[in-house]
């Protein structure tokens, strides 16, 4: 078997523990500690978070979208062929390391998406990006972490609290959409967000392909956008 090789290491903010870029063959992953955050095989449901949601909005040709972790690229890829040409994807990343590997050993992956002149990336926290204003965005879209049970920095679990669900709810346009990717189920999550006065669809999808382990997305509408 191919041994994994260690391409570089990325420090998290109030994090012991770094990121690690490694290598097997054509396979790239992302770990904290054993803990597999991203995989370029398993995309799936990546992917499906951005083509998911945007199937959703009432006009994805002029758009203004915000995602939440930038990761291998394949959400921010998926929300550009899914939008129109007037339309804005912001992509909000903590980590200026890994903001770097996509336009260095993972630029392949990446595909020249961060090229596309309807893309904004901001080196930030999410947060800060959420609180810069009301009624910002037509969908915001997480894959933070792990999701609501994170696996590295405490502090994303404001994200998900009723406090970060109530600041979403605000940096929402009307009939807005936030959507949050899990990597596993979470029963109190998605009765917090109907308590936040969203309407929620729960999606299963798998990581990839057809079989195999399922992640969980929640498609969180603003009040007033209907049911589905």
């Amino acid at each position: 078997m191919i041994p994994w090789v260690q391409l570089d290491t990325a420090a998290i903010p109030g994090e012991p523990e770094p990121m690690r870029l490694m290598q097997r063959g054509d396979e790239f992953c992302i770990f904290v500690g054993r803990a597999e955050l991203m995989n370029n095989r398993r995309r799936g449901s990546e992917q499906a978070l951005a083509t998911l949601t945007c199937a959703r909005l009432r006009d994805p040709s002029r758009a203004r979208i915000l995602i939440g972790g930038l990761g291998m690229g394949f959400t921010l890829k998926a929300a550009l062929d899914a939008l129109g040409p007037n339309s804005k994807v912001v992509v909000a990343e903590l980590v200026p390391a890994v903001a770097a590997w996509a336009r260095g050993p993972l630029a392949h992956v990446f595909g020249g998406s961060l090229d596309d002149p309807r893309v904004e990336l901001r080196v930030e926290d999410v947060n800060r990006t959420i609180q810069s204003g009301p009624a910002q965005f037509d969908a915001i879209l997480l894959d933070v972490d792990n999701g609501p049970e994170g696996l590295t920095r405490r502090t994303n679990d404001r994200l998900y609290d009723e406090w970060g669900l109530g600041r979403a709810r605000f940096a929402l346009r009307p009939h807005g959409i936030l959507a949050v990717w899990s990597g596993s189920p979470d029963r109190k999550f998605k009765a917090r967000l109907q308590r936040c006065g969203f309407s929620v669809d729960e999606q299963r999808v798998h990581a990839h392909g057809s079989s195999g382990r399922r992640h969980v997305l929640w498609l969180a509408a603003r009040p007033g956008n209907g049911s589905w």
